[in-house]
Parts: structure tokens; sequence; C-alpha cells
């Protein structure tokens, strides 16, 4: 128990640090370019007078050096206060947690998705390896590793709802649903269908192909032949023995996805209608709106930490010898 209380005291330090250093390079890269919001502002508003943009820098603390800015911002992020976003109207805090129901659902969806299928065909190819099955199976993979995920998606629009129209093409329910609490959620469920499977497919290949290579590694070590050669049937074996020892690989590999799951979700949430963060995101950033990008990108960074963090407590519950030294 100290051992691993120990390494929990490590691995959450660690993640502090990542935290408080992404947020430094967020900021910084942001503040970086020319510009700002005040002349977005102003030139929404039809105003050309460099006085009034003057105006808005000094009303939103534009006007002041970059390091008392960043001050200032840090000093309201330890109150959990990510400002205000002059885009959306409300403060950023507001505007993600309105947004971040959205975009966990479709990322939860389609990581689930992603992993659950890739393990069973990664398991099956590696153990035909170099049979019919295994070629199919990586076949596939290769195809889904290398399509882009716009094109599948603009594709998955024409065939199954132009053209078939058995699955709406975009939002994230239909306007003016009404009904039971199961009718609108099997209304979500429809609209969630297309958008999940696109951003799976990518990672569905990566963690195919990554379990199939692993499952051949450790189907060839010793303990594995001691199995079989105690009389142990071929499925308890790779139930009991390659199953468990090939995941490790996986599960790290899921870890290290999910930041890039988030900007695969741009995409994504762009094409269906998503009303996610990565579509808020996205507007923003044409809107030079600096505390909104700054507000998603620090709720993006602690989400991916914490995942790699649960990531790392299941490796170590699953072998605790590497946990616990790692």
């Amino acid at each position: 128990m100290p051992s691993y209380a120990s390494f929990l005291i490590r691995r959450l330090f660690q993640s502090f640090l990542i935290v408080v250093g992404i947020v430094i390079i967020n900021f910084v890269v942001l503040n970086i370019p020319p510009g700002d919001m005040a002349d977005v502002m102003a030139g929404t508003a039809g105003g050309g007078d460099p006085g009034y943009a003057d105006a808005l820098r000094e009303e939103f603390g534009l006007d002041e050096p970059i390091t008392v800015q960043f001050v200032n911002y840090m000093t309201s992020l330890l109150r959990l206060d990510l400002g205000y976003s002059f885009t959306r109207n409300m403060p950023v805090m507001q505007a993600i947690m309105d947004r971040l129901g959205a975009t966990l659902l479709l990322m939860s969806t389609a990581i689930l998705l992603a992993f659950v299928l890739g393990v069973l065909m990664g398991m099956i190819a590696g153990k035909n390896a170099g049979k019919p099955l295994d070629a199919v199976i990586s076949v596939l993979a290769l195809i889904g590793y290398a399509t882009p995920l716009f094109w599948l998606g603009l594709l998955l629009i024409l065939l199954f709802t132009i053209n078939l129209g058995w699955l709406p093409s975009g939002g994230m329910k239909t306007i003016g649903m009404r009904g039971p609490w199961w009718q609108q959620w099997l209304d979500i469920g429809e609209h969630l269908i297309l958008p999940a499977f696109t951003l799976a497919v990518f990672y569905l290949a990566i963690f195919a192909r990554l379990m199939r290579s692993s499952v051949i590694e450790v189907a060839g070590q010793d303990f594995v032949r001691t199995a079989r050669a105690k009389g142990m049937t071929e499925g308890r074996v790779y139930l009991r023995h390659v199953t468990a020892n090939a995941m490790l690989p996986v599960l790290t590999m899921l870890g290290l996805q999910i930041g890039g799951m988030l900007g695969g979700s741009v995409v994504v949430e762009t094409i269906f209608s998503w009303p996610g963060l990565g579509r808020m995101t996205y507007d923003a950033i044409f809107a030079r709106d600096v505390n909104l990008l700054l507000g998603v990108l620090f709720m993006s960074s602690v989400c991916v930490v914490v995942t790699n963090l649960l990531v790392d407590l299941l490796y170590s519950w699953i072998d605790p010898r590497i946990g616990l030294n790692g």
C-alpha cells in the first residue's frame, strides 16, 4: 500500500507540472501573433477609429505588458476564473460547460468503440497470424489508418444520409424533438453514430495493429509455452495469459491518443455540425477570442492528463511490477 500511495502522489505531482507547463506554452503561443481581439471587435463593429480599438484594449487589460497579463491570467486561473468570452458574451467557463458534455459523449463513444473493436480485431489477427483472416483484418486496419477523417465523414454522409436516408447528417438531436427521455436519447444516439464511427476508425486501426503485434510477441513467451505444456486449452491460454499481457502496450497507446482525438474531433464536429468544443474552438480561432481558446486548451489538457493518469493507474493494477517502478 505505501508503494502504491507513493506512486499515486508522484503521478499527481507530475500531472500538475505538466498542466502548468501547458498553460504557460498556450499563453505564450496565443499572444505571439500580431493583432488581438480588440482589432476583431473593432472591425466587426465597423469601427476604423484607432481610438476605439485602444479603448477596448484598456477595457480588457490588453494594453498591459505581456508579463502583467500573464500574472493576471494565472491569478484568475487559481480561482478557476477562465475569463470572459466576447464572442459568446458569457464567462468562458460557462461557454465550455455548455459544450463539454457533447464533446465528452462523442469522444468516449469513439474511444470505447475503437478500443473494444481494435483489441478484438487485433486478438483475432494475432491468433491467426499468417492466415487469410489475419490478412483481411490487416488490410482493413491499413485502410482505416490511411483514410482521412474529412473524406470518410463526407463519404458516410453521402451513403447513409443522402443515398439511403438511414441516419441524420448533422447536429446532436432533431430540432423540436419532443417525447419521453428514452426517445430523446435514441434520437441523440442516431445523430451520434456517424461522427463517432468517423472519429473511431483511425484509432481502431492503430489499436488493432498494435494488439496484433503484441499478441504475436506474447504468444511466444516462455510462460505461455509452459501453460500449454501443462495441458491448458488454447482458448484459456489466450484468455488468461496472452490477452492481459498483450493489452499493456495498447493501454499505453490509449492514453497517448486522447490528445490526438481531441484534435480530430475539431474536424469531425465541423463536418457533422456537432455542438462540441472542437467546433467552438474552430470559431474562436478566427475570432481571435484568446480567453476562450486558453480556456478550451486548459480544459482539454486537464482531460488528457487525467486520462493518462487513469491509464497509469490501470496499468499498475494490471501489472504492479511495472506501475510501481515506473
